[in-house]
Order: structure tokens, then sequence, then C-alpha cells
């Protein structure tokens, strides 16, 4: 099949949201042409697309497309799967999973090309996310005992005089392909990448208790007034307003 025709032919089915479709037709042409064809039509679709595609990975069956995609082009689709805004962030992690941990695959190549790019960071941070205590754990013990997260932090500048010491757990000993593993790769083989994502997750959870210290004082004071002293004839809306006018 003509290159140009397939690619119009993939564009299309995922426009119409059929990515199974989409995804066969890829496979189809590496089945027939070989991988080399297909690897130059990933390099000619849109990010979006490849994205599509690899962001609906199965982990019952291996997928061609995340055998082949390459790093540069993972980066590109990790970064702009942000802009889902899925909460669970299941479809990141499933996507970081199933490439990074691929048996003929360099799990430090494609994290540096998504440190790389803007926003790869922030993507990393996504698929750490519900895992911060533990990795904070992590940082300070070496293990990831939930034990450990007792809300204490290393300082930005312990963070950088402990990020080449010698590790004390094994790869081996969290070799999950999930997070563990990934955070014990970033950890020890990306030390760099790995801090500056550490304090996105930080400065995220700070946000957050800053954000809820709000709220809570927003519901201490709502400039209501309590029913029962307005049953009891000591005030009603009214009278208050009346009283701060008149003492004013």
């Amino acid at each position: 099949m003509n290159h140009l025709a397939l690619i119009a032919k993939t564009q299309s089915l995922i426009a119409s949201g059929d990515i199974v479709g989409a995804e066969s037709a890829l496979v189809e042409l590496a089945d027939t042409e070989g991988d080399g064809a297909l690897m130059v039509v990933l390099e000619q679709l849109p990010p979006k697309d490849v994205l599509a595609v690899i962001r609906e990975y199965d982990s019952s069956k291996e997928s061609i497309l995340n055998l082949l995609v390459t790093p540069e082009q993972f980066a590109r689709a990790v970064v702009l799967e942000t802009q889902y805004k899925d909460p669970t962030h299941t479809h990141l992690r499933g996507m970081l999973n199933s490439t990074l941990f691929r048996d003929d695959a360099d799990p430090v190549e494609f994290l540096e090309a998504i440190g790389n790019r803007d926003g790869g960071v922030d993507a990393l941070a996504d698929y750490f996310a519900d895992k911060w205590g533990r990795i904070e754990a992590f940082v300070r013990s070496g293990t990831f005992d939930p034990a450990e997260d007792d809300g204490r932090m290393l300082s930005r500048a312990d963070l950088r005089a402990s990020a080449y010491l010698r590790h004390t757990v094994d790869q081996e000993e969290v070799a999950d392909q999930d997070w563990m593993e990934l955070a014990w790769i970033l950890r020890y083989q990306c030390p760099d990448l790995f801090i500056e994502m550490l304090l996105v997750l930080r400065a995220r959870a700070q946000a957050f208790k800053r954000s809820q210290a709000e709220d809570d004082e927003l519901e201490e004071d709502d400039g209501k007034v309590e029913t029962r002293d307005t049953d009891q004839g000591k005030a009603t809306p009214a009278a208050r307003a009346s009283d701060e006018e008149s003492a004013i």
C-alpha cells in the first residue's frame, strides 16, 4: 500500500474513533512490508495520532507500535497525553510501562528524551502522582516501605548531595516493570531528572495543602448567622446589618 494512502487511512480511522482499526492497518503494513516501512509511516504521522493509538495499550497483548516507536516519537506522545486531562493517569502509566520495559528498550534513552521536552518532567510527575509519599520514603531510606513515609523531606541541597550515593536496593528487588522500578531507574540512572520530577511533586502537594487551608477558612467564616441565635431573637441578618451601620 502507498504510504501516503495508509497515513490518510490511519488518520481517518483515528478521527472516527476506530483506534483498533487504525492499529490493525499499521500492523498489516509491518507484516507485509516489514518493520522499517512501519517506522517510516510512524515518523510521518502527527504525534497526536501516534498517541491516540499507543495510549490504548492493552497489557494482555504486545503492540507492534510500542515495540517500534522511537524515544523522540514517544516523548512527543507522552507530553501530548497531558492534554487528555485524565485524573487517574491510567493511560500514561500503561504507555510508559509497556514501552520503557519492552525487551529491547533502553529505559534511560526514553526517559532522557521525555526529560528534554517541555512538559516532560510534568508528565513524569503525573505518572507518580499518587506515589509521592512512597517516593519520599525511597529518597530518605532507599526503600519503598510505606512505614518510612513520616512526612519528612530532604532539602534540595541534600537531594543533590545524595543523588549519586550507592543504592541500598538492587534493581532486581524492585523489578515490577511498574512505578517502583521506574523510580529506581530515575533516581540511580537519571538523578537530575529524578530530582526535577520530585520537586514538581512537592510543589503540587504544597499547592494542594494551601488550597485545602483556604477552603477550610472559607467554611469557618462564610458570613452566615447561627440559626439558634436567630430562633432566640438574638440576631437576624437585617438586625446585624443595622447594628453595624449604627456603629459606623
